[in-house]
């Protein structure tokens, strides 16, 4: 599909020279500063008759033709070479057809029929510019063309502008006289009636008055019209049943361009609401919907070509095409089996082959060689269309061994990255640095291997091979990034693991008043320093933002969590803790010697002490507190539990206790670990574990004082008393009344 340049505001010098237009145009300079860069001009049909079935359905496509529905128009224009119809339809529909050079002289400018859209005008409107006729290029006997491309206009426009000189009305050939004969008669044969406006635009008009002009033309087309030979069914039928006819004429654009662009400028507002009663193609019949329109041009264009008036082949063309093609089929043959070319297959199967680019350029070569020096005196057109066909089929012969050369340089490529990394890192060398520069090295290894690969005839790249490489790099680095980096967090957890771990168990073993508080700082600081640590080993990596705060978030995550889990660790093992600590207090005195039960120990006040210990370790093993909060937990057990002592009695259960619910106040409920049942359930468990050394120590109390009274003393005389005293010392007497307010414990015979 070739395409006329869109937006020729931004097209520099070389653009233009690079389509055979000159820049320096005043045509181009006007369609620069005015014309739309949208109308997506596109050669419909070639100047071989070939129709761009590719580049129809992309025009329909980007016009957005299909939205339309039947609210669409077709104009087109025919006329003699060089007589301005591009010129005109720029003007008319700001479009951007190609133009004639005048400084050149005159030349065939629009080759085929081209196709665009009209900017700015409603309803939809499509123009279609055909090659001019008359032209010298196709010479005198060729207007075979000329008359299939006018009656292909006809057939598929509702309006057609027939592009005249003034100085050529009343001419027989000048004035598309014969043409237009051909038309009205083939179309008779091939279409129903389908009414269209023809527009006649006289340019360059002289002084002679338009309605003179007019009448002239007109006269003239109805002469036409009648000596053309009709079906049974079409004599009734007259021009008027097939066309409009109207006449416009134009000053000369090079002579009076303002006052040619007014009047282009007025003649456009007859195509705004074209399709209304009164309108250029107010009386047009039956419209192909516009989502067919692209099926339909091409049925219509493949009808009239069928109907072309052709002779087979000539003996001469006929021998050449058979001729050439056996002498291509030998030569690829000869390739195929060409002991050199399989031996380099074969050593490409195996790995890399040095010179592989040169060596299948070389055979290619001489193949072609052979081909000409065999083919020569045939025809040129046909020896040049085979030999196309042999160069086509050879490239595509050789493209495998191609691609696997392709193949190894990957591999190789890819190999001496993967090492190279591996080097560059053991070396100390940052990870980001490294990988920019082992990366280079292995792209450009592959480049400068691809120099020895290309083969000249081919126009491969290596585009696609060169990008799988680079995916195959990001691949490895990404692994390799992702287990460095897994190292790395596995590293800083460690060492915070080993930073908080065994400090918090002495915190929570002390659980003082301050146990979180100074939890908070160990955490704080230990975190801060790890964080500070891992930023510092990350930006080696040069991580984009999201990936770091990804991985710094969950090192600070990890910590936190490490805090939480040690802290729910500790309090699953509560209760051994308060035991632990009450043992402690209640057992060893503050010089940390065991305690001897005499009766200056007050056993109430120590076992107080200890208890109140034990509710305080409880009271901090309650809920995690990471924040700086205050809260009333201790306070709350206190009350509940240590202040009274009834209160052990009451009911779990009871909507008065304040411990008899699920949650503390203000602490959320995943920073709980043993909620105020459970206190108060652990609490009462810990009392009946720890009630036997209580009763132990008043128990060695009592006897102390007992062998110290004269009641001891006596027991060494008195044999009852003796046995009450061994029986006492046997643990056969119970203490009663122990918590009551009494200061000393009753003894009484336990017989």
């Amino acid at each position: 599909m070739f395409l006329h340049p869109v937006d020729v505001s931004v097209l520099s010098s070389a653009a233009f020279r690079t389509l055979e237009i000159d820049p320096s145009l005043s045509s181009f300079r006007f369609l620069k500063g005015v014309m739309g860069d949208n109308c997506c001009s596109t050669q419909l049909i070639d100047g071989a008759g070939v129709l761009d079935v590719e580049g129809l359905e992309h025009f329909v496509k980007t016009v957005r033709l299909v939205e339309c529905g039947l609210s669409y128009v077709v104009v087109s224009i025919m006329g003699p070479q060089s007589s301005g119809k591009s010129t005109l339809l720029n003007h008319l529909f700001r479009t951007n057809f190609r133009e004639m050079d005048a400084l050149r002289g005159r030349a065939q400018t629009t080759k085929g029929i081209w196709i665009a859209k009209c900017l700015d005008i409603e309803p939809c409107t499509i123009v279609i510019d055909l090659e001019g006729t008359d032209a010298r290029e196709r010479g005198e006997d060729d207007t075979v063309f000329e008359k299939q491309s006018a009656l292909f206009a006809l057939a598929i426009s509702d309006v057609v502008l027939v592009n005249i000189w003034c100085h050529d009305i009343g001419r027989e050939h000048a004035s598309n006289k014969p043409l237009l004969r051909t038309v009205f008669q083939v179309m008779l044969q091939l279409f129903s009636p389908r009414k269209t406006t023809l527009l006649f635009v006289i340019r360059d008009k002289t002084k002679t008055p338009l309605e003179y002009l007019e009448l002239i033309l007109r006269e003239d087309i109805q002469k036409i019209w009648d000596t053309v030979s009709k079906t049974q069914a079409h004599k009734s039928l007259s021009l008027h049943d097939f066309f409009n006819v109207e006449v416009v004429a134009l000053p000369s654009y090079e002579e009076k361009e303002e006052q040619f662009k007014e009047q282009v400028a007025q003649l456009r507002q007859r195509f705004f609401n074209s399709v209304a009663p009164g309108g250029l193609a107010g009386d047009r019949g039956s419209v192909v919907p516009a989502s067919a329109f692209s099926f339909s041009v091409q049925q219509i264009w493949k009808t009239i070509r069928e109907n072309k008036d052709l002779d087979l082949p000539a003996h001469k063309v006929m021998v050449a095409t058979v001729r050439c093609e056996e002498i291509a089929n030998e030569k690829l043959n000869s390739l195929t089996s060409n002991k050199q070319w399989l031996e380099l297959v074969e050593a490409v199967r195996s790995g890399p082959v040095p010179g592989f680019g040169k060596k299948v350029s070389s055979m290619l070569d001489s193949s072609f060689e052979e081909y000409d020096r065999e083919a020569v005196y045939f025809d040129e057109g046909v020896r040049t269309s085979k030999r196309r066909q042999l160069e086509s089929k050879a490239v595509h012969l050789v493209k495998p061994a191609f691609q696997a050369m392709l193949g190894h340089l990957r591999s190789k490529a890819l190999a001496s990255f993967k090492i190279d990394l591996q080097d560059s890192l053991k070396k100390g060398v940052g990870f980001a640095v490294s990988v920019r520069n082992c990366s280079q090295s292995a792209m450009l290894e592959f480049d400068q291997g691809f120099t020895d690969v290309a083969i000249k005839q081919a126009d491969w790249d290596s585009h696609k091979v060169r990008e799988k490489l680079s995916r195959d790099i990001e691949a490895h680095v990404s692994s390799v990034r992702d287990a460095k980096l897994s190292e790395l967090l596995a590293d800083f957890e460690n060492r915070l693991a080993e930073a908080l771990t065994e400090p918090m168990e002495s915190l929570f073993d002390a659980a003082e008043g301050d146990t979180w508080a100074s939890i908070r700082r160990l955490y704080k600081s230990e975190t801060k320093r790890a964080l500070l640590d891992l930023s510092a080993s990350l930006s080696e990596f040069e991580l984009d933002q999201e990936t770091f705060n990804r991985i710094m978030g969950g090192l600070k995550d990890f910590s936190r969590n490490l805090v939480e889990m040690k802290a729910r660790e500790e309090a699953g093992k509560v209760l051994m803790h308060m035991t632990d600590r009450f043992s402690t207090i209640f057992k060893y005195d503050k010089d940390s010697m065991p305690r001897v039960w005499t009766r200056k120990e007050d056993v109430r006040l120590i076992t107080k002490d200890a208890r109140a210990a034990a509710l305080k370790l409880l009271s901090v093993m309650a809920a995690i507190r990471l924040d700086d909060k205050t809260y009333n937990i201790e306070k709350i057990l206190n009350s509940s539990l240590l202040d009274s002592q009834a209160s052990i009695e009451k009911s779990i259960k009871s909507s008065a206790d304040p411990l008899a619910s699920a949650t503390w106040p203000e602490i959320p409920s995943n920073n709980t670990l043993i909620t105020p049942l459970q206190c108060k359930l652990i609490w009462k468990q810990f009392n009946s574990e720890i009630e036997y050394a209580v009763i132990q120590a008043v128990s060695a109390q009592a006897l102390q004082q007992l062998a110290t009274s004269p009641l001891g003393n006596c027991c060494n005389y008195n044999p009852r008393l003796r046995r009450i005293y061994d029986a006492f010392k046997e643990s056969r007497i119970c203490f009663s009344n122990f918590h009551s307010n009494n200061d000393s414990p009753c003894i009484v015979e336990a017989t």
